[in-house]
């Protein structure tokens, strides 16, 4: 609970207090000696105090906590009933009557009782009144901290949701990159330790930047770039890759990773029909805070091995994008029978 939030309850307890001891006060007035009614109206106010505050500061939250209404309903209407009694006898002992009445006399013993019942009964909102305006701001007070906590459970847990994505991404391109390596040092080791070069780059970008919940998009972008490069060594002439990365604004972040799957998924599908050369297309564009993805490269149905089991790549952008970007982005994939196309725009900030 915020700091603000605790002085508006103390003020609001100091007028509600105030106003209450007022209104005490007034219906006993002794008009020829007005400071006479002071003392019992101090002496009603403790006790109205004392029991509005321990119902809802001590009954409430134990009943809330155990998830036990009935009983406190139960134990909030015994002190209406004991406020209401402490309200009547307040206004039936406490005005001034002439000095030399007999207080003893059968004729004021039923005055007494008629009055006392009159006020039991007038006085019954005053007194749910006094409980429930307590109950009610504690109560509030209450689902306030319970929000609170749930905010933070939810983010602990759309943080640790988020991070499970991400390391779900990590293991598949290195297992990907070592893949290439491998097969490149049976045939060229030269080519094979410029690839390593480039993937020991990658490796210190996962490390070191991307345990953060944003990183800067033109070190994600040269990450990509990194990427890209060892995927053309790998394809050679097999593919024809041509990029355009055009970056204005340096300071903008973005989520670490996002964008790999996309990149992975193009090299990974684009088909390679006999006698015919693949081609990627990968246009990546920021303008006005706003980071365009456009992604083409050859496919075809044709020659295409169905996997036993599928990627988890384009599903995680998915579920990261409705999390982190959940009204600032624009996904979509489409694919024809010569082509696959994924466009992407997200709107970054600083």
């Amino acid at each position: 609970m915020t700091t603000n939030f605790k002085l508006i309850k103390n003020l609001f307890y100091i007028v509600f207090g105030t106003t209450l001891t007022l209104s005490i006060w007034t219906s006993m007035l002794v008009p020829e000696s007005p400071w006479i009614s002071l003392i019992p109206t101090l002496i009603i106010m403790f006790f109205f105090m004392g029991i509005s505050l321990y119902v809802s500061e001590y009954v409430l939250p134990k009943a809330l906590k155990k998830n036990n209404i009935k009983s406190f309903v139960i134990i909030a209407f015994i002190f209406i009933i004991i406020l209401d009694i402490l309200l009547a006898l307040g206004s039936t002992l406490f005005p001034h009557y002439p000095n030399d009445i007999d207080y003893f006399s059968a004729q004021h013993i039923i005055m007494f009782k008629e009055k006392f019942a009159t006020q039991l009964y007038k006085n019954i909102p005053s007194a749910m009144a006094i409980i429930t305006t307590t109950c009610g701001l504690r109560a509030f007070q209450e689902h306030h901290r319970i929000e609170q906590v749930n905010a933070k459970l939810k983010q602990e847990h759309l943080e640790a949701h988020l991070k499970l994505l991400q390391d779900q991404i990590n293991p598949h391109l290195m297992f990907n990159v070592l893949n290439h390596i491998h097969i490149l040092m049976q045939s060229n080791v030269e080519l094979a330790s410029t690839v390593l070069l480039k993937f020991s780059d990658i490796l210190r970008y996962q490390l070191y930047e991307c345990n953060h919940k944003l990183v800067l998009l033109h070190r994600e972008i040269q990450y990509l770039q990194d990427l890209v490069d060892i995927e053309k060594v790998r394809w050679g002439d097999e593919l024809d890759v041509e990029c355009n990365w055009e970056l204005s604004n340096k300071k903008l972040q973005i989520t670490p990773l996002l964008l790999v799957p996309l990149i992975e998924n193009a090299f990974k599908h684009v088909s390679r029909l006999p006698n015919t050369k693949g081609y990627i297309l990968i246009n990546c564009i920021e303008k006005d805070n706003t980071l365009t993805l456009y992604i083409e490269n050859s496919y075809s149905t044709r020659f295409k091995i169905e996997k036993a089991q599928g990627g988890i790549g384009i599903e995680n952008v998915r579920k990261r994008l409705a999390m982190q970007y959940t009204d600032s982005h624009i996904f979509d994939i489409t694919h024809t029978d010569e082509k696959h196309i994924v466009e992407l725009s997200i709107k970054l900030s600083e």
